[in-house]
């Protein structure tokens, strides 16, 4: 091929990239490798390509073969940190870190970002050393504390307590400072058995997050009715034909024990692990509708589901690295559209965890949720609505879908595993497996608020915790009225 062949070739392939047709793009790419001699810009966007239709495997490799001719680019290696990272490639994303620091020693955010990743791949000693000598020299940034008590228990006369209250009593400690020390007090207050000091440090973070990102309960609920609406018609059939991807939808609030059933699930060696997918509900409205409107789905044409199903599939591939089998999605608000999902996707299965409110309202206060993502948290009778919301949408699919929803209540399943977890097995479709039965021994990486407990055995521990704040809880108890506390006992 000429130069001006390679070019012309090189930008239609990009061009085909920004037209959603990544798979023409690939096949152009391709070409080209042997001509280029497999240059850097031509693996790049080769693994942009492949990245698209859902081949994390082949977007590593290219990505890898550019990096080899280009070490350290920081292009190449913002686009490879994602990818390695589902791809599972550790010690390929712990280069990319490593290099980042030594280009950026002086830098706080290169190291915290390591520390980050080793949390999330069960390193947590080699976190907690990286992220305490970043704070011995930034002792000041409050974000780094709540690193390193996110993830392990603090302990009475650790400095880092007396430099936190240091910085909480300083007066011009903003917002964000008081939202991250604020919590972290909090938990490392309850660490050390000290329960009336709880409560101080989590109003005045809650209040701190609410004047940065308020929360508007009207617009929740506006969303949440369009959705109802748009699915009320739809014949609940699954559609013809077979799905090689068969999601097994793990539902529950924030803090209820979603991660716990998800962790049972893929103990097994039929399922993989999905965590927090997060793209169900994007292309529900990227497909249907958007998020205050939603499209009449009775009246959609089969090709936007199959559309919506093969979508769902690639992204589903792009993050788990499996094309076919069973696969856990415990993405947040999925009973919002369980009738798309239960027409859409052939042999999907749905897995609803309940778990005492109080013990959810108290865990949901207690934690820094990623700003701006759950406003509804910062407010204990805003989490009584929501909580209430929840159950009632429950309620109305299982008078459209009962025979495919397996209710799991966690209280249930820590205070006797072993039948709940037949159940649970059961209704994932699955034949019995012993592993099951010892979630805590997998060796999945984690990415949740559940951090440190998913690597711990099934235990009652965290049973009624709510009881010892049940006076700081009189809000959400109050706004949570006459409805029963239990589940099993709603009626929507």
């Amino acid at each position: 091929m000429t130069p001006a062949q390679i070019k012309a070739q090189f930008n239609e392939a990009q061009a085909c990239i920004r037209n959603q047709k990544p798979e023409h793009a690939a096949r152009l790419l391709r070409a080209l490798l042997i001509p280029t001699a497999q240059a850097p810009e031509v693996n790049y966007q080769l693994a942009r390509a492949l990245d698209r239709l859902g081949d994390t495997q082949g977007a590593a490799r290219a990505l890898h073969s550019a990096l080899q001719k280009r070490p350290g680019d920081p292009v190449l290696s913002d686009a490879a940190l994602p990818i390695f990272t589902r791809a599972g490639d550790s010690q390929a994303v712990l280069a990319i870190h490593d290099a980042r620091i030594a280009a950026q020693p002086n830098k706080i955010a290169p190291r915290a970002d390591k520390a980050t990743y080793l949390q999330n791949i069960g390193e947590f000693e080699k976190a907690s050393s990286i992220l305490r000598r970043l704070v011995k020299r930034h002792p000041d940034e409050t974000d780094l504390y709540r690193l390193i008590f996110f993830a392990e228990k603090a302990r009475k006369g650790d400095p880092l307590i007396r430099e936190m209250k240091r910085l909480w009593a300083h007066p011009k400690l903003n917002d964000a400072g008081r939202m991250a020390l604020g919590f972290t007090l909090a938990k490392v207050h309850e660490d050390i058995g000290e329960p009336d000091q709880v409560f101080a440090y989590l109003d005045a973070a809650n209040a701190a997050q609410a004047r940065q990102y308020p929360h508007d309960p009207d617009a929740r609920r506006s969303r949440w009715a369009a959705y109802k609406q748009g699915q009320q018609a739809l014949d609940l059939t699954p559609r013809d034909g077979t799905a090689p991807i068969q999601p097994i939808f793990v539902t529950g609030t924030p803090r209820s024990g979603t991660t716990l059933v998800e962790q049972i699930l893929s103990a097994h060696s039929a399922v993989t692990a999905g965590g927090e997918l997060a793209h169900a509900e994007q292309l529900a409205n990227a497909v249907f509708g958007g998020n205050q409107t939603f499209a009449d789905l009775s009246k959609a044409a089969p090709e936007a589901f199959t559309d919506f199903a093969d979508k769902y599939a690639v992204l589903v591939r792009r993050d788990t690295g499996v094309d076919s089998g069973r696969v856990t999605d415990k993405s947040i608000q999925l009973q919002n559209i369980y009738g798309l999902l239960a027409h859409a996707l052939p042999g999907a299965r749905f897995i609803v965890v309940h778990r005492d409110p109080r013990d959810v309202a108290l865990s949901i206060y207690k934690n820094f949720f990623r700003p701006g993502a759950h406003r509804y948290a910062n407010d204990l009778a805003a989490i009584a609505d929501m909580i209430q919301a929840f159950r009632d949408q429950v309620a109305y699919w299982k008078t459209r879908m009962p025979e495919r929803i397996h209710e799991v209540h966690y209280e249930d399943l820590v205070a006797d595993p072993e039948p709940q977890t037949h159940l649970l097995i059961a209704a994932a479709g699955l034949d019995w497996e012993e592993a099951c039965l010892s979630p805590h021994t997998q060796t999945n990486r984690v990415k949740t608020l559940s951090l440190a407990q998913v690597r711990q055995p099934i235990h009652t521990g965290r049973r009624e915790a709510w009881r010892r704040y049940e006076a700081e809880l009189k809000p959400f108890i109050d706004a949570w009225g006459d409805r029963p506390f239990g589940a099993k006992e709603w009626d929507a």
